[in-house]
């Protein structure tokens, strides 16, 4: 059963009435206390058996719920870690009965990156777990088809509904222009038109035609396109904080932004990267007043939430080691100054941050009128009361173990895995494969997984067929939180290379690529009987398209070129720039 909805006979809680009637009553209501914690947008963990964390206990990432939301006064949380279905919709019941129980009842809305694939980097998406699993974004990119991308998004609204998850912090429609970016995985490629194309659909999948009870709100990012990072560096990290367009292709990357306003995107996120050499200020997006104001606001005409990008005021610790703030261009400024140039440029809420005294400083000493404070809470309070929210904030556990990862859902999932892959080399046909029970020898394939295509033996030598399974490449970071954003080279050491060339020498080998980056396996490609792309899919999705036992429709999201040398003279912000690529943007076969 379902807690009781609060109704204590405000007018702010009669659905009756308009949701501007219903906004602009509560916010007469609230204090200056109530509206700065409304502008901020924290991450919150949870226990694995669904239990809030609170203050002074152990956890990933350390947190006071209780305090947040009774103390601080906030009311945006981005859910970090994962649970069965039951349980997190058991914690997000509790957050609620906490935010029931303040003055006026605001209902909390819970926020999710991505959760729906392979990754391993926590510091950007969670993989799978209970939910339906699908290839990452590049993948379903690479199937190049709308309505799989609004499946996709529509079976992720209904099960993220399920669990009380209301706002995706997705999608990522970045170009990946960059072959080094780290977070290209998460994007539709490198191509604006295809990006733009299925951002439509993605978003339609979450929200609807229109934003209602039945949607998951998306916040898009990250505005203005952040693909275009000086060597590939990522700007969490101070040394990867610059943007340059040395191609002038500034509005190429605008493109994917254009239709998901048109397309009706509730909220947008700006990156933390600052501009070089262009006519925008050099500091990052989100204290960005040209950017945010002038190009967002006026001259695209968004009129729904901006949220910074996570951590732009305050110094955070990660994994133990402390982290800057990723204040780049104004790190000379304090945390209060960083705050108000942030709602200057005309940002709505900070995400990552929970420091609400700030505002109320700011406010108080006369630097920020309430009303600019005001202008945020409305748009915070309308969606809030728009996803229905204040007339039913909570789930039905029991409901969300049917919803969360059904069989159709998963079947739906592992289809598109299949779908994505995608053919690149096929000599001889070595694909797909006909002998009905060949000896196999397997690496980086689950044995067992294998056991059910073929007999796996131990030694190639007595094999008829390898199957390989890599990765690729990346230069591995000594700091724990960057180790987590594969950069740098995308091309295997000569250590890392030599077993690989000994393996194909000796038999013919069907080698599957992970793609998280656009890898430089010139060697691999000459050598290896077949090479197959993956955006993130399990062991039985390859081995069933190489057994015929599914089609791989992919075609490449990005191109993959052909040396490292051709990638760092590339212009970053030219999508398919570099010299002579060994395989083209669109490259796949048919089998």
């Amino acid at each position: 059963m379902l807690p009781a909805v609060r109704n204590d006979g405000h007018p702010y809680q009669d659905p009756a009435r308009s949701v501007d009637e219903r906004v602009e009553d509560l916010l007469a209501r609230m204090t200056l206390e109530e509206k700065a914690g409304l502008l901020f947008h924290t991450v919150l963990p949870m226990h694995p058996d669904g239990r809030p964390v609170q203050g002074g206990e152990e956890a990933f990432v350390p947190a006071d719920t209780t305090g947040a939301i009774r103390t601080k006064l906030m009311s945006h949380f981005n859910l970090f870690g994962t649970a069965g279905p039951r349980q997190t919709a058991q914690w997000h019941n509790t957050v609620q009965e906490l935010a029931a129980g303040t003055r006026l009842g605001i209902p909390v809305t819970v926020s999710t990156d991505p959760r729906h694939s392979f990754t391993t980097n926590l510091g950007a998406s969670m993989s799978a777990g209970a939910f339906s699993a699908w290839p990452e974004p590049t993948g379903l990119a690479a199937v190049r088809d709308p309505e799989l991308v609004y499946r996709f998004a529509d079976i992720a609204r209904r099960e993220y509904l399920a669990v009380g998850l209301r706002v995706a912090l997705h999608p990522q429609i970045d170009l990946a222009t960059e072959p080094r970016w780290s977070r290209q995985s998460a994007t539709f490629g490198a191509d604006a038109a295809l990006t733009s194309e299925l951002v439509k659909a993605y978003i339609l999948g979450f929200q609807g035609e229109s934003l209602g009870a039945e949607s998951v709100a998306t916040m898009v990012k990250h505005f203005p396109g952040g693909g275009p990072q000086k060597d590939g560096e990522d700007p969490h990290f101070a040394h990867g904080k610059e943007q340059i367009y040395p191609g002038g292709m500034r509005e190429y990357h605008l493109e994917p932004f254009k239709a998901a306003i048109a397309a009706g995107a509730s909220q947008m996120m700006p990156y933390y990267g600052q501009p070089v050499g262009t006519d925008w200020e050099e500091v990052g997006f989100g204290f960005n007043h040209g950017v945010v104001t002038g190009l967002l606001r006026e001259q695209l005409g968004f009129e729904g939430i901006v949220c910074t990008d996570w951590g732009l005021l305050t110094d955070h610790e990660i994994f133990g080691e402390v982290h800057q703030a990723r204040a780049w261009g104004v790190e000379h400024l304090t945390v209060a100054e960083r705050t108000a140039k942030a709602l200057d440029a005309g940002a709505d809420q900070f995400g990552g941050e929970e420091c609400p005294e700030v505002v109320i400083e700011l406010v108080r000493s006369g630097r920020i009128a309430e009303e600019r404070i005001d202008v945020s809470v409305r748009r915070l309070l309308r969606e809030k009361f728009v996803l229905g929210l204040f007339d039913q904030p909570y789930v039905d556990p029991e409901s969300a173990e049917e919803i969360v990862g059904s069989d159709e859902f998963r079947a739906a999932g592992e289809s598109a895995q299949r779908r994505s892959l995608t053919v690149l080399v096929n000599r001889d046909r070595t694909l797909p494969v006909s002998m009905p029970r060949p000896k196999l020898y397997v690496d980086g394939i689950d044995a067992a997984v294998a056991a059910r295509y073929g007999d796996v033996v131990g030694d190639p030598a007595e094999a008829d067929l390898a199957v390989l399974r890599l990765h690729t490449p990346y230069e591995l970071r000594e700091n724990r939180f960057e180790a987590l954003f594969h950069s740098g080279r995308l091309d295997f050491t000569e250590a890392e290379l030599r077993p690989v060339l000994r393996l194909l020498e000796s038999v013919a080998t069907v080698v599957f690529l992970h793609l998280e980056r656009a890898a430089v396996v010139p060697e691999i490609a000459e050598r290896c009987a077949a090479l197959v792309a993956d955006y993130g899919a399990s062991d039985e999705a390859l081995l069933d398209v190489a057994f015929a036992r599914a089609r791989a429709e992919g075609r490449l999201p990005f191109e993959l070129p052909r040396s490292m040398a051709a990638v760092e003279k590339s212009r970053p912000d030219v999508p398919h720039d570099t010299a002579d690529p060994l395989f083209a943007y669109g490259a796949g076969l048919d089998l």
